[in-house]
């Protein structure tokens, strides 16, 4: 390991994300500004004025991004990118909680007479 480079070197810390992989952000951002982008024009067409029509424009897109962000999140990771999450997670100390006590940390002291 050097200093410049402080990932370790695997087969996986050179691979270069898909062209999928990079835009699906872009996807996701993108589909809720369609979304907000047709509900602001129902409403200006509805209420013929500009500032109900942007309001809802910026309601519907936030609204669309949240629900689109918890979609996104349930979804289950394949073997891959847990694999990849694990390899960031080892390159950058590892992923112990902040709160869990490092292993031989005084855990003899600890209790209620020596907290």
């Amino acid at each position: 390991m050097s200093a410049r480079n402080p990932r370790p070197s695997s087969p996986a810390a050179g691979r270069q994300p898909s062209r999928r992989e990079v835009l699906r952000p872009v996807e996701l951002v993108g589909g809720s500004a369609v979304l907000a982008l047709f509900a602001g024009i129902i409403m200006l067409a509805g209420s013929r004025s500009w500032l109900v029509a942007v309001i809802g424009f910026g309601v519907v897109f936030i609204v669309a991004l949240v629900i689109t962000a918890l979609f996104v999140q349930s979804i289950k990771p394949s073997a891959d990118e847990v694999a990849d999450l694990a390899e960031q997670d080892a390159a950058h100390g590892g992923s112990r909680p902040v709160l869990e006590p490092k292993p031989g940390d005084g855990d003899e002291n600890r209790g209620p007479q020596g907290h």
